[in-house]
Formats: C-alpha cells, sequence, structure tokens
C-alpha cells in the first residue's frame, strides 16, 4: 500500500505527530477538511487530465516501438535468445579464444621474422632517461 509516496509506517506515523500536535478533538475537524480537499482535487478536471497525460507517457515507449516495427524485431530477439544454448555460447566464445590466439601468434612471428635481420646485432640500450619534455614555463635560452 503506497499513497503519494507515503508508506504505511510513515503514515502511522504522520499520524501520531498530528494527533500529538493538534489532539483528539481538533484531529476530526482537520480530518474533515483534508478530506473534502483531497476529494475536490481527485474530482477535478485538472486531476483527470494529469492521469491521462501519465497513462500516454507509461505507454509511449511501446507506442512508438509499434510505429517503428521494432516491436517484431524484439520479439525475435527473444526467440533467438531462448533458442541458445548456454554450452553453445561457451562453445563459440572457446572457438574465438582459440582463432584470435592462433593469429597473434603467427602475427608475432611475422613481425619478429620482418624486423629481425640475421647476422645484424640492435645497438645497445642507453642508460640514461631522456630529458624531460618542455613545460613551457622556462625562460628562453640566451644562445
Amino acid at each position: 500500500m503506497d499513497f503519494l509516496g507515503i508508506g504505511p509506517l510513515e503514515l502511522i506515523f504522520i499520524l501520531i505527530i498530528a494527533l500529538i500536535v493538534l489532539g483528539p478533538k481538533d484531529m476530526v475537524k482537520t480530518g474533515r477538511t483534508i478530506g473534502k480537499f483531497l476529494r475536490s482535487i481527485v474530482q477535478s478536471p485538472v486531476f483527470h487530465t494529469v492521469q491521462r497525460t501519465s497513462q500516454e507517457m507509461r505507454t509511449l515507449p511501446t507506442k512508438l516501438m509499434r510505429e517503428a516495427g521494432l516491436e517484431e524485431s524484439a520479439k525475435e530477439l527473444q526467440q533467438i535468445n531462448k533458442g541458445l544454448d548456454m554450452q553453445d555460447v561457451r562453445n563459440a566464445i572457446a572457438r574465438t579464444n582459440a582463432t584470435a590466439r592462433e593469429t597473434a601468434t603467427e602475427a608475432s612471428a611475422g613481425l619478429a621474422a620482418w624486423t629481425t635481420t640475421p647476422g645484424v646485432t640492435p645497438p645497445p640500450a642507453q642508460d640514461s632517461a631522456p630529458a624531460a619534455p618542455p613545460t613551457g614555463n622556462e625562460p628562453p635560452n640566451a644562445s
């Protein structure tokens, strides 16, 4: 039971606070006044318009899907999902991973053969770190 976003425990808490603040005699008068006010709101044409608009907003996505013809596509996707077995998905993923590993191994072997030349040794690595790029805050050189 949820009325205007207020749950049952919250409603009881509000009633207890109202009873303490207003007292038992004024609670009856206040209850009648609030009841009349809520009835006038519920019976007003503005409230009916708000309810109708709210209903249209809730059904708008479904209506747009029907107009765009996406409803059939959504049903087809659901049928495809139902038809898939998790083991089939795992097997497909395993096949894809195996193919990717083979391709990576072949590519690295080809790259190694292409980048190395027999009889030529690569230059030795430098021990010093490269100079930091200028930050733009250094004064210009006088040279």
